[in-house]
């Protein structure tokens, strides 16, 4: 079968689409120009990551001589958003290289109950898909916004915070329940428990010491739990003063609103409102609160809110829009939400659903005032 059957006109601008799927042990490189059949699969599985990416480009050069392509013809790269995050688009793009980040949930699949799936098919339908969106068909896959390295960087602070957080937790709730198991209910909380385990103060219910091994298991515990305590003071002392001046400002100005702690305006900031949005549309869509319909034939079922993007500050703000209930109550948006949830009584699964609504236009009406400083309707700020 001959595969270098050319299916593009005369006057078409010649680009030679790559796509990799990414894997641990190995890359695979789909590489197609238009001009044939098949795309060209390769595969590379050097150990480094510099030694890798490398491979690529070489693959890339080596298929140019072959299909006799000109040496500035335009190279597009895609690949899947995952585990290795931006650090081969930033790598090519430095090269001069096009390259796009496709969310993986937006290519289109078969709906077999079984099919066939491998790395080579998965990025000869990259491939395709991208070959595809450069013509236009921007329903074939939807590409993932590139951060800064700054701003990638900055999302750190805070997600360390709430991994800190939870250690805490996990450490003093592991240290109440192996006492639990002895009938021991002393406060784990309490600052002198250390000491006073350290000293074997601690007794069961009878009043006999622990065991040993269950003495020493607490103490490395404790040992632990003092070490993310003291990160966490540590990291709180310079919290505000590390993030990066418009991260900075933009915290400054939601915190100004009641409501809106410190914490939760740079978590905002950092995760959120550095991108930057066309309308308020993309805004709901961005933080995945806008619902989801289905409605097919005489079938009309609401599936509820879409889940996509970042589940951090989804779940932030539907925690934020009730603390805006209280500390807003003259707040239009206050207000709308006790007029959808007014005579349902002891229905806690309409306020449930009435809060995602609040949340989505909570979040859009903090875009407006940080974009156009349009104050959200009945709001009030913090005294000076």
């Amino acid at each position: 079968m001959c595969t270098d059957q050319t299916f593009t006109t005369r006057g078409e601008e010649v680009v030679l689409a790559v796509s990799l799927e990414l894997a641990a042990a190995k890359w695979k490189v789909a590489l197609h120009d238009g001009r044939r059949e098949r795309p060209a699969v390769h595969t590379v599985a050097q150990p480094q990551a510099a030694a890798r990416l490398q491979a690529v480009l070489d693959v890339i050069e080596q298929q140019k001589l072959k299909w006799s392509l000109p040496a500035g013809v335009r190279i597009v790269v895609s690949y899947e958003a995952g585990q290795d995050a931006f650090w081969i688009c930033r790598a090519l793009q430095a090269r001069d290289i096009d390259c796009y980040v496709v969310d993986p949930a937006s290519i289109p699949v078969e709906r077999h109950k079984r099919r066939a799936k491998t790395d080579r098919l998965d990025v000869i339908k990259l491939v395709t898909n991208l070959r595809a969106w450069l013509r236009g068909e921007r329903d074939r896959m939807h590409v993932v916004h590139v951060p800064s390295p700054q701003d990638e960087a900055s999302r750190q602070l805070m997600r360390d915070r709430g991994q800190l957080q939870k250690e805490v937790q996990q450490h003093r709730d592991r240290m109440r329940k192996l006492l639990v198991t002895l009938g021991c209910w002393d406060e784990v909380n309490h600052k002198g428990f250390a000491s006073r385990l350290a000293r074997d103060q601690v007794r069961c219910h009878d009043g006999t010491p622990l065991p040993a091994e269950l003495r020493e298991r607490l103490l490395r515990e404790c040992e632990r739990l003092a070490l993310a305590e003291q990160q966490l003071a540590a990291l709180e002392k310079t919290r505000q003063a590390s993030l990066p001046a418009p991260a900075r400002q933009r915290s400054d100005d939601l915190a100004r609103l009641k409501g809106i702690g410190e914490v939760g305006a740079s978590r905002l900031a950092l995760e959120l409102f550095w991108r930057e949005f066309s309308n308020r549309r993309q805004v709901g869509a961005c933080v995945g609160l806008v619902p989801q319909p289905y409605d097919s034939g005489e079938s009309q079922v609401d599936q509820g809110i879409s889940k996509q993007g970042n589940r951090r500050v989804r779940a932030l703000l539907v925690e934020m829009a009730w603390t805006w209930l209280r500390y807003q109550p003259a707040s239009a948006l206050a207000q709308w939400f006790n007029q959808r949830t007014q005579g349902t009584g002891p229905n806690r699964r309409a306020r449930r659903i009435a809060i995602v609504a609040v949340a989505r236009r909570l979040v859009i009406a903090l875009w407006r005032y940080l974009k156009d400083g349009v104050i959200p309707e009945g709001a009030q700020m913090k005294p000076v």
